[in-house]
């Protein structure tokens, strides 16, 4: 078995003690709690009905400005066609589903939503006006000029 040289041994117990620091200076979201206690959930954060949180970058998929507590999305039955699709977004006022949306993973046109474009709420989120829960530096594309 080859043996490491001390220096080299020095080195990267040095290198590696910077790290250990920085993890102990971290807290856990969940608090002071072992793993197998519950603590209680926060209060519901309230939605932001009405005005419209413009988009922090320009492919930004648009955030939900209304409820969608009980809709149903699943591989049947999809709640926000109801409004959103064509032509029901006329008749209810509502902004028509990007044509991106009926275009399928081979660049075909479909005459009805792709089915990898099916569940909104992986891209599209309710608009809240929650804090967040760590902090951020995120800054808009618009502030970087």
């Amino acid at each position: 078995m080859k043996q490491i040289p001390p220096l080299l041994l020095a080195l990267a117990v040095a290198a590696a003690l910077p790290v250990v620091s920085k993890a102990q200076e971290l807290q856990p979201l969940r608090g002071e709690l072992a793993i197998d206690e519950h603590n209680e959930a926060p209060p519901p954060a309230r939605l932001r009905s009405g005005r419209v949180f413009p988009r922090a970058y320009r492919q930004q998929p648009p955030l939900i400005p209304h409820r969608i507590t009980g809709y149903q999305i699943d591989l049947r039955v999809n709640k926000c066609l109801s409004c959103h699709d064509w032509p029901n977004n006329v008749e209810e006022g509502a902004p028509k589903i990007s044509e991106t949306h009926y275009v399928d993973r081979n660049g075909v046109a479909l005459d009805h939503v792709a089915r990898t474009r099916w569940f909104c709420t992986q891209c599209h989120v309710p608009q809240t006006n929650a804090p967040s829960l760590v902090e951020n530096e995120f800054k808009n594309a618009k502030d970087l000029r």
